[in-house]
């Protein structure tokens, strides 16, 4: 029965819960996703130095989630250690073609495969999406600064993946985003008039407002392989130019 006898109530050993290491999960967390999301929209070229304390200041933050975020890019292969250890940041790696190649033949068959799932979950809003994602596109095509386009071509293809519901394959591809990123940054202007001749992009909308699910695929598997292509060649010559 309660105790209404007015007593004290035994005092308790339990501690009020310390908020401070969700805190900087917190900041880690979103030092992470920062460096990622410029990573993914091309904004640091290959070669680019990542130096902790002025990521640190751009972000407002302490170095220690900085460092953590940037180290957990280098495991994940994304960004190479700089040369003074842990405290020395990191660089941009510089892909060289048959690497660059490797991760183009993974893009094409995980994309093309995510875009053939996500026909089946497709709604007249994703659709609608994707044309005003679409369009943005266009008309940032040949505006500076080239990120911006980029940041829209992103959203665009993750839309499309994010319909799939295969969340593995989602979380594969933008790893591999990751690591083309800055490629994609260095060879736009030259590849824009490609992009101009034959829209994949356009293609593959009009092919999902049909619920024409081997035209999306082909559409994406023909966007990056005609990409792959051409950046590879660039590599190519570059190695060739060294």
């Amino acid at each position: 029965m309660p105790d209404f006898s007015g007593s004290p109530a035994a005092p308790s050993d339990a501690r009020p819960a310390i908020l401070r290491p969700l805190e900087r999960e917190t900041l880690w967390d979103r030092a992470y996703a920062a460096l990622r999301e410029a990573l993914l929209n091309g904004r640091y070229a290959p070669g680019h130095r990542i130096v902790l304390r002025e990521v640190a200041a751009e972000l407002g933050i302490s170095l220690t989630p900085v460092r953590d975020a940037v180290n957990r890019l280098i495991a994940e292969r994304v960004l190479e250690r700089g040369t003074g250890g842990q405290g020395g940041g990191a660089t941009v790696p510089h892909l060289d073609a048959n690497v660059f190649l490797q991760l183009a033949i993974m893009r094409a068959e995980l994309e093309s495969r995510a875009a053939l799932e996500a026909v089946a979950h497709a709604t007249d809003a994703d659709v609608q999406t994707l044309r005003e994602l679409h369009a943005g596109m266009a008309q940032l095509i040949d505006a500076e600064p080239r990120q911006r386009y980029l940041d829209v071509h992103r959203r665009f293809h993750f839309h499309l993946y994010a319909m799939s519901g295969l969340d593995v394959v989602q979380d594969s591809i933008e790893t591999l985003w990751l690591r083309c990123g800055p490629v994609l940054n260095m060879v736009l202007p030259e590849y824009v008039p490609h992009l101009k001749a034959t829209d994949h992009h356009a293609a593959a909308v009009e092919a999902l407002a049909a619920r024409d699910a081997p035209g999306v695929t082909r559409a994406i598997r023909d966007d990056i392989a005609e990409a792959g292509r051409y950046i590879h060649g660039l590599l190519l010559q570059e190695t060739g130019a060294h």
